[in-house]
């Protein structure tokens, strides 16, 4: 991916700008469509052999699954379109989800907007954290989240130890929030979609996310341009830190019991949900809204295993082949976009 966008700058100088970039949006807006396209499919097969698979209460449960891992790729999107990785997005779901709901166990008045301030807080830290020492101390992102995510799953196996919280310690006004539902779809999952719009509306339309899109193409060109490229990927791990906290209590509100594992090995399906939706892993393309459908492929194949009666232990499996199909797809793209930029240029110069 990083060969397309570092050549595009050369190929423009000759060729109209417009139709370069145009050339390259055509071909990733396609490659998120395929991935709705195999959604389609993937529910038409599977309905096939197991027509209850469509019965409201899969829906229901697919979509909260989706939601949280929508919710989650959101964050991850931001942080990989930079050219990083977020890898301890699991962890700080895991500490977020147990501390706020502990602290709205033991204080039963506490108004719902500040536990989830206090969610948003944790991982705000988190994030801020991940982002000091890849922007600051400039050590690569799959290093420190790595790290990251042990830390803080060892902090949160510390502070829960052998407890846990469990539903009926929790008030009924959050856990309703995991359960109701508007015309059939869950409240969470409509609140998250309007997030997830907002989010990818700022990432192509604000300055400072279209900065983010520049870092990731090419690091040194936008450093040239006066990009300041610590702040943006600062700002990237915060963002994807808080959302992780977020995500965090919606977890919590969602299951209602809450012990040391919350979260454990999300890091895969969030960063296969994000490629696999059209989010180029080499950093520089990508959307939220692709990210997001990617998300519920993800969530959809899961509950399809469970209905199917086949083990969950094939999910890991899946996942990993599927980033690995996403991986080499996006390769090939950049490849042959990269071979007609620079054949059109040619042309045009000839002309």
């Amino acid at each position: 991916m990083s060969t397309l966008v570092q050549s595009e700058p050369s190929l423009q100088a000759g060729a109209a700008p417009g139709s370069a970039r145009h050339l390259v949006d055509l071909a990733y807006r396609f490659r998120e469509h395929g991935i709705v396209a195999v959604l389609a499919l993937f529910v038409i097969a599977t309905t096939a052999i197991q027509p209850r698979f469509l019965n409201s209460s899969n829906i229901k449960f697919t979509l909260l699954n989706a939601t949280i891992f929508g919710f989650l790729a959101l964050g991850q999107t931001v942080v990989i379109v930079s050219r990083n990785v977020d890898l301890s997005v699991g962890s700080i779901l895991g500490l977020s989800a147990y501390l706020s709901s502990a602290y709205l166990a033991d204080h039963p008045g506490t108004p719902i907007p500040l536990v989830f301030a206090l969610g948003l807080a944790i991982g705000l830290v988190c994030g801020m954290v991940n982002g000091a020492v890849t922007a600051l101390g400039r050590v690569p992102s799959l290093v420190v989240t790595i790290a990251t995510l042990y830390i803080i799953r060892g902090v949160d196996t510390v502070i829960v130890g052998g407890r846990e919280v469990v539903a009926n310690s929790l008030p009924d006004s959050f856990l309703s929030l995991g359960t109701s539902t508007i015309a059939g779809i869950p409240v969470i999952t409509i609140g998250s979609v309007v997030v997830i719009a907002a989010g990818a509306y700022f990432l192509r339309n604000f300055r400072s996310g279209r900065e983010l899109y520049a870092i990731g193409s090419n690091p040194d060109a936008a450093r040239l341009a006066g990009i300041a490229i610590g702040r943006r990927v600062f700002g990237a791990f915060a963002f994807s830190g808080a959302i992780a906290g977020l995500s965090g209590v919606m977890w919590a509100a969602y299951y209602g019991t809450i012990d040391s594992t919350a979260g454990t090995n999300y890091e895969l399906q969030v960063v296969a949900a994000c490629v696999v939706g059209g989010v180029a892993i080499f950093g520089g393309s990508g959307s939220a809204v692709g990210a997001a459908v990617g998300a519920l492929l993800i969530a959809t194949i899961s509950q399809a295993l469970y209905v199917l009666g086949i083990s969950s232990f094939w999910e890991q499996a899946i996942y990993g082949l599927l980033l690995l199909v996403a991986i080499s797809l996006d390769r090939a793209i950049a490849l042959r976009l990269t071979s007609a930029l620079r054949k059109r240029s040619y042309q045009q110069r000839a002309a």
